[in-house]
């Protein structure tokens, strides 16, 4: 049964965690701003590349206001339907990620494989106490994102304490 605890994450049954809610704060201004770029950046080529395209600038217009609609929706839903496919996983052996709006992922590190673990914060995950926890492999990087800062440490210590762990037993 799903339940959720007092810091707003769920925890599933299975094992697997569930992100705060206040991740999709962080998703929506993201996705606000790289869509005030693009309608930025379609309002300046317009502007100055209008008149070159002759008669078919009204169709230009056209196409590029139904396009900006699109991705509005886009922004309006994807966090929603990210949010509740996120899901992570961390056992003894492995780091189990899923995640997706359009393409849905599934991620599975084995705790052998891992290289290096870091937390990292983009400046709108900082500004919300929000950060990801980075596990480099040798097949490359695998992220666990929108995580409380504590509860990103407390994943990062966790997972070197496994890789530490399993190094000791090995020797």
């Amino acid at each position: 049964m799903d339940g959720e605890g007092a810091d707003g994450r769920r925890e599933e049954a299975g094992g697997y965690r569930r992100l705060n809610r206040k991740c999709m704060r962080s998703m929506y201004i993201g996705y606000g701003i790289a869509y005030a770029v693009l309608v930025v950046m379609f309002l300046s080529i317009m502007s100055f590349a209008g008149d070159a395209l002759g008669p078919a600038r009204n169709a230009a217009w056209m196409l590029g206001a139904i396009i900006l609609i699109l991705l509005l929706a886009y922004v309006a839903v994807a966090p929603r339907i990210y949010y509740s496919r996120y899901r992570y996983m961390i056992t003894d052996d492995k780091v189990d990620v899923r995640y997706g709006i359009v393409v849905l992922r599934h991620i599975l590190v084995p705790i052998e494989r891992v290289h290096q673990v870091e937390v990292s914060r983009g400046p709108i995950n900082n500004m919300l106490g929000l950060g990801r926890v980075n596990i480099t492999t040798a097949g490359g990087v695998a992220t666990i994102s929108y995580l409380e800062i504590d509860e990103a440490e407390k994943v990062a210590d966790r997972l070197n304490r496994l890789v530490g762990t399993l190094l000791r037993d090995r020797v």
